[in-house]
């Protein structure tokens, strides 16, 4: 059986590496200025931050399912079934608009949500794409995703409240106090929103902060994937990738002994970087299948 795997361009997967893993990416459609854009078309990350920083009035939108629908038409020529990994459900109503109308395809069309964006959501698909390759049917991808789905963790140390505020998430009173003291919030991901973890006062302890908690869930949460060799790890960051080098370097230092190191440094999406803005910095962990050898 032929499966084919779709995703949208929330999990960081470019065109280019999409091609190489033989995936197909929506790209995610964004109102700037009134103007629509899609991400990876006709919107590139330094577009993006260039109008973001500039004051732009800049927020996302759901991929047009009939654009969806289309898709999967034109996949199921070549392939007996589609599995479609958008971002989560708490974070975006795209995922349940997709498996509403996933209904009309008569179970060819499997629609997961497996609560994750981003770096861990890439590794969603990689997990699809290997299972597929093992000859697993739609539904049995669709079902590992699903048991596995909460086995992800990320945290986001932000530089500022600026679009927080503007996007109604916190108080202008709370953000010119955060800004005066120089605080940082850090966010957590851990399935459904965008969520406060903590806050500190500089990068070093945002950072230390972060890293502290990966390495305690390692103990806990994560401690049979460790012992199974399963568990990997990410940095993503907003507008800066040096930060983001330096920091994989501090990690590996500490993972190392648990027999790891930092998978990759990707930025993080755009639909989460029109809401924290620029010289954000994140770490994440999440399950991930082994294939068969």
């Amino acid at each position: 059986m032929k499966v084919a795997i779709v995703t949208d361009s929330n999990s960081g997967i470019t065109p280019e590496f999409a091609k190489e893993i033989g995936v197909t990416v929506v790209p995610m459609p964004f109102l700037i200025d009134e103007e629509e854009y899609f991400e990876d078309i006709n919107l590139t990350q330094e577009d993006f931050y260039k109008k973001l920083m500039t004051g732009a009035n800049v927020s996302t939108s759901q991929p047009n399912v009939y654009s969806v629908s289309e898709i999967w038409k034109e996949l199921l020529k070549t392939h007996d079934e589609v599995v479609y990994i958008p971002m989560s459900s708490g974070l975006s109503g795209s995922c349940e608009t997709a498996a509403n109308f996933a209904k009309e395809f008569n179970g060819k069309v499997e629609v997961v949500d497996n609560h994750r964006i981003s770096v861990t959501q890439k590794q969603s698909v990689i997990d699809a794409v290997n299972l597929a390759k093992e000859g697993k049917s739609a539904k049995e991808i669709k079902q590992y995703l699903l048991d596995t789905s909460m086995n992800a963790s990320i945290y986001i140390m932000l530089s500022t409240l600026k679009y927080l505020k503007k996007g109604g998430r916190v108080t202008p009173a709370a953000a010119i106090i955060a800004n005066i003291l120089k605080i940082k919030p850090v966010l957590t991901i851990q399935g459904e929103k965008l969520d406060k973890f903590c806050q500190v006062i500089s990068y070093g302890q945002g950072k230390k902060r972060m890293l502290d908690q990966i390495v305690k869930e390692f103990g806990t949460r994560f401690k049979s994937q460790i012992e199974k060799g399963n568990l990997k790890v990410f940095v993503a960051y907003t507008y800066d990738k040096s930060k983001a080098d330096e920091f994989k370097a501090e990690i590996d230092e500490v993972i190392k002994h648990y027999g790891i190191s930092v998978e990759y440094v990707d930025p993080l999406s755009l639909s989460v970087s029109c809401h924290i803005g620029e010289n954000a910095l994140a770490i994440a962990c999440c399950e991930c299948y082994k294939p068969e050898k």
